[in-house]
């Protein structure tokens, strides 16, 4: 916007450089008659066009009219010299244009002067306010502009309100576009229906311009933001390009020597990271994991406040599902720490993630009841198995620290709850690289660290390869022996039966599960299928024990018949003994397929004897 003026047309503005590197507007036929110095540049300049338009310029001459002022020196001007050459050049009439680089300057300038519509009609003041409120506000990209600018100009700027509008501009245009966007996206499916399209918002091209701001402009900012309801989604990336652009900025040329004096670089950083922290949304998978585990790194290189690296550890804690092992292989950062990777940190997020399941799991049932459930893995439990397999390849990957404290190392492995590993191979290994690399461990303390391990859950390579171990105790060794024998046994006792009987058609089958439990399923759902074998299992063999037996009392009863008759007598009765228990359910009989008298009796006696 052009600023004309066409009284004193006669009179033109010039600008001379003294000696003395000052500034001198003058009149070219009229010598100046008052000095202003700002910042230490001075002025030359005429008291009748400077009090025509300022009135804090007009008290000062009114004042002091018996002394002649003729010399006045202006301490902390908003804008500084250039703001006041452009104010000076509104006074004398000169043309200059409003921009968002000076608009803000000059209202703050306008209000120290008091160049307002009380002293001169159309005043600059005034002219300043119009652009902000038909130029500056009608666009968000402006607003920024023009809010960056204030940076310099507080707390007047803010006194002004300049810094308030500017932001709810921000903030309600950002959330204006995202709604049109949002419209703009909706189409009609084939059948007929409303829905989303998936393609990719562009709306959110100012989270770019918003890095310019400082820190406590840009809080302001994402606040104001987040009550309009700007998308959760659009406010991490904002923080996400906000961060990276201020922690990895590197200081040039006199900013180091100055950084490295005053350690004014790190206090910066410091309060970028708990600002970003504290402005991150409460949804989840809004920022990467991997920005969080970053934001955890700077937050303890930086020392930042305990609040902000409590808040990260909980964050990372309610979705370490996702974590890679890279992400918990966190450096330590203290002097007095003597291992390689912070395990104090990573053990705290283990906690947070444990208590985030237990919360999960409060409305189930005490007794357990709930893993009789048949449903699909809840997504806890799926969370909880993933952890778990993280949990031991990390524990093998810290192992050989020869300064890892057993307390520590024990207190990663239990802070994940007993049911969490349905296998101990990882644990198995972990454990054996430790006692690898830490053989000056007393016995006590080796039964302690392998208690640890449920030799029961190994795989039959583990428990082959812990069969033979020399660095486990010897009590664990004898334990591996006696699960491997019974683990054999077993399953010749199931081979052989497979091959000598086989189940009734008409009955539920059931079968000896090999022990290594399928990865896929949860431990909910392990267990209530053990469960339901067991319960099979057991009404099986209580019906063949009690074939068993009546198949004993027959066979005491065919010897003495033996004695008693003929070899033809005996063999028809024989055939008709045999014929009424059927063990393989398969009917001789061609004229019914109902069982007989004697087997309904025999059927009824299991159904008391297993209840």
């Amino acid at each position: 916007m052009d600023l004309h003026h066409h009284h004193q047309p006669h009179l033109t503005l010039a600008k001379t450089t003294s000696r003395h590197h000052s500034n001198e507007w003058i009149f070219r036929d009229v010598p100046s008659d008052i000095t202003i110095e700002v910042n230490a540049v001075t002025f030359a300049l005429h008291k009748f066009p400077l009090v025509s338009r300022s009135g804090r310029i007009r008290k000062l001459v009114s004042e002091n009219r018996d002394a002649t002022i003729s010399r006045v020196e202006f301490l902390s001007l908003p804008g500084g010299p250039e703001t006041f050459e452009l104010a000076a050049k509104f006074c004398y009439g000169n043309n200059f244009e409003i921009t968002t680089s000076n608009v803000a300057q000059l209202c703050c300038i306008s209000d120290y002067l008091e160049m307002t519509e009380d002293f001169s009609n159309n005043n600059l003041g005034s002219r300043a306010e119009e652009y902000l409120n038909y130029v500056v506000f009608q666009s968000l990209e402006l607003s920024v502009e023009v809010l960056h600018q204030c940076e310099n100009l507080l707390p007047l700027a803010d006194e002004l309100k300049i810094v308030t509008r500017c932001i709810d501009t921000i903030a309600s245009k950002a959330c204006v576009e995202q709604i049109a966007s949002s419209f703009s996206r909706l189409e009609y499916s084939s059948s007929g229906r409303l829905h989303m399209s998936r393609q990719k918002c562009e709306s959110d091209w100012w989270i770019k311009d918003l890095s310019i701001l400082r820190i406590d402009l840009y809080q302001r900012v994402i606040t104001a933001m987040k009550c309009r309801g700007v998308r959760p989604e659009s406010i991490g990336e904002s923080l996400m390009n906000y961060a990276q652009k201020e922690l990895t900025k590197k200081p040039t040329g006199l900013q180091k020597h100055s950084v490295a004096l005053s350690g004014d670089s790190n206090n910066h950083e410091r309060l970028v990271v708990e600002t970003v922290v504290s402005l991150l949304p409460t949804e989840k998978l809004v920022v990467p994991l991997s920005f969080l585990f970053g934001l955890l790194r700077s937050a303890m290189m930086l020392d930042c406040s305990v609040a902000c690296r409590l808040d990260l550890e909980r964050r990372i804690g309610s979705q370490l599902d996702i974590a890679t092992l890279d992400d918990l292989l966190i450096p330590s950062f203290r002097h007095d720490s003597d291992t390689l990777f912070d395990v104090d940190t990573v053990h705290r997020i283990l906690v947070n993630f444990s208590q985030q399941d237990d919360s999960d799991g409060d409305d189930e049932d005490e007794d357990g009841s709930v893993f009789e459930s048949d449903g699909l893995d809840s997504p806890s439990e799926t969370a909880l198995f993933k952890v778990s397999k993280l949990v031991d390849n990390y524990l093998a990957e810290i192992a050989p620290d020869a300064n890892l404290k057993l307390t520590k190392f024990i207190a990663v492995v239990e802070s994940l709850p007993a049911h969490a590993r349905t296998v101990h191979d990882g644990l198995y290994r972990a454990i054996d690289v430790y006692l690898k690399s830490h053989q000056g461990l007393s016995e006590l303390d080796k039964k302690k660290i392998c208690k640890l391990i449920d030799f029961q859950k190994l795989s039959p390579e583990a428990g082959a390869h812990a069969a033979q171990n020399e660095r486990l105790p010897l009590q664990s060794i004898v334990q591996v022996l006696y699960i491997e024998q019974l683990r054999l046994r077993n399953a010749l006792y199931c081979s052989d039966f497979t091959d000598h009987y086989k189940p009734q058609t008409h009955q539920q089958s059931w079968r000896i599960n090999s022990g290594a439990l399928s990865a896929a399923m949860s431990p909910k759902d392990n267990y209530a299928s053990l469960r339901r074998e067991n319960r099979e299992l057991k009404l099986e063999l209580a019906r063949l024990r009690m074939r068993l037996n009546d198949l004993e009392k027959e066979h005491v009863c065919m010897k003495r018949n033996m004695e008693k008759s003929n070899s033809r007598k005996f063999m028809s009765s024989f055939t008709k003994k045999i014929s009424k228990f059927n063990i393989f359910g398969n009917s001789s009989s061609r004229g019914s397929t109902s069982p007989s008298r004697h087997s309904q009796r025999t059927e009824s006696k299991i159904t008391v004897r297993t209840e």
